[in-house]
């Protein structure tokens, strides 16, 4: 499929994780391009929990699931599906699989069972139940059994991927799946299969490890009569050495993202340019990405993670994002950290951020640019910077405070023409003066220029923070 063929009839997408841990960034780029998909084709985008393994399902990775979903922004056009909640209707699908012949009871125990595999392994041939072709009796019908999907042996299972191309199976290499446990649980297959068609999902576009279950719910979906929807089997995430993604590569789950520092616009756009490309466009929007987002634009082979890519993307997005916006986020920070909010630090802080913001690459670091404006009075001028407040440099910087005194207006750009009224008037270059002004106002000399340090502090905080250091001289 391609933009130019869009799909016939309503499209319908949706992301189906297992709640077994957190939301993985390779699972959050899954639903962004359900997402994206989604809304290319003003279509619904939809969420299902698939939580029929009772055993590793918790309520603590669900959360954690829509916790990470909603801090990318990714959030579903209905309600949530919970698959446990509909085993009633998967059993009913498998009770008509079995009136139409396309299912079987088998009443062989897990030991049999793998007697019997083990053996057809070693004869290099499929595993086969000998209930495939054998009626149940009236007493064999009381016992535990589970029930197999009895799969065409003829033809093989082809099926036309919107990625990754045709693709063919010999059905006569595939076993007979067990689509009912002997506890009545349905299998994952099986469920899948029936809550996407009755979700009226359209299109499955889900990672590459799950290109095999294909065959499989295709044949399914041929058995019922149902229509198959349009598969779309996306290459998974690699870590920047070409190697499945794994801790030893940094984070995994989209929290982690989070809580260093990276913008949910920013992981949008990285995890959309991740595997799927527009032309050369790396920085794009939202309505950008939607406008040209389609399945044709995915590549086959797997994406590798870039963690400078990323910082790139994400200070282009820092730049563009509110300042008041940065200044609560950058707050956010710097309270973790164990700052301790007082008056005025709210303000001095959305103040530094138009200053400071073009240097930072994520939101950790644009605290680590602005922790200058938190500093407590009476400010403690670092050892390593006291020598420069020493001597000529201490009357120059008490020289400069008499005179910012006089001065009312505290806009940046009439204290970048003050200060450089006062050096041509003192006879030395701005390199005699700013380093001892950025340690006498700071502590320990980080901080944009002078004039945005000034401008950022407020009139009042600077004149006594030069008083703090040219006290602490003498």
């Amino acid at each position: 499929m391609t933009s130019s063929t869009p799909p016939s009839g309503p499209v319908v997408t949706r992301f189906a994780p297992s709640p077994t841990g957190s939301l993985h960034i390779g699972g959050g780029r899954t639903a962004l391009f359900n997402w994206l998909f989604a809304r290319r084709h003003n279509g619904k985008f939809l969420v299902r929990v698939e939580d029929t393994d009772r055993e590793r399902s918790t309520e603590a990775a669900v959360k954690a699931i829509f916790d990470g979903l909603s801090w990318l922004g990714l959030f579903p056009d209905e309600e949530p599906v919970f698959q446990f909640s509909r085993a009633g209707r998967h059993r009913e699908v498998v009770d008509q699989l079995l009136a139409g012949g396309h299912a079987y009871r088998d009443f062989l125990s897990a030991e049999e069972t793998g007697a019997l595999r083990d053996a057809a392994k070693a004869e290099g041939r499929t595993f086969e139940s000998p209930w495939r072709d054998r009626e149940p009796s009236v007493d064999d019908l009381m016992k535990p059994h589970t029930v197999r999907f009895r799969r065409p042996r003829e033809a093989p299972v082809v099926v036309a991927d919107a990625v990754q191309g045709e693709v063919r199976w010999d059905t006569a290499a595939l076993d007979d799946l067990v689509i009912l446990r002997s506890d009545g649980a349905p299998t994952y297959n099986l469920a899948v299969v029936v809550d996407d068609h009755d979700m009226g999902v359209t299109h499955v576009i889900r990672g590459d490890d799950h290109l095999n279950n294909a065959a499989r719910q295709s044949l399914i979906y041929d058995a019922l009569g149902w229509s198959r929807p349009t598969f779309a089997h996306i290459p998974l995430i690699h870590g920047p050495d070409g190697a499945k993604l794994s801790k030893r590569h940094g984070a995994q789950a989209v929290h982690e993202y989070a809580a260093m520092g990276y913008l949910p616009e920013a992981m949008r756009n990285y995890l959309a340019r991740l595997g799927w490309a527009h032309g050369d466009d790396e920085l794009f929007s939202d309505e950008q990405a939607i406008a040209w987002f389609d399945l044709d634009g995915i590549g086959k082979a797997p994406a590798r993670l870039d963690f400078d890519k990323l910082a790139h993307v994400n200070a282009h997005w820092i730049r563009l994002a509110d300042d008041d916006r940065l200044a609560k986020a950058a707050l956010d920070v710097h309270l973790s950290r164990g700052h301790v909010l007082a008056e005025g630090d709210e303000a001095r802080l959305t103040r530094a951020i138009p200053f400071v913001k073009d240097r930072a690459k994520t939101l950790l670091e644009l605290a680590d640019q602005t922790a200058f404006v938190l500093r407590r009075r009476p400010l403690v001028v670092y050892d390593k910077a006291l020598p420069m407040l020493a001597g000529e440099s201490g009357e120059r910087i008490g020289r400069l405070r008499d005179r910012l005194r006089l001065f009312e207006s505290w806009d940046v750009f009439a204290l970048e023409a003050e200060l450089k009224a006062f050096v041509e008037e003192e006879a030395v270059g701005f390199g005699k003066v700013g380093p001892a002004v950025r340690a006498a106002l700071t502590g320990d000399g980080v901080s944009p220029d002078i004039a945005r340090t000034l401008a950022a502090l407020g009139r009042e905080e600077a004149l006594g923070r030069l008083d703090d250091a040219l006290q602490q001289t003498k």
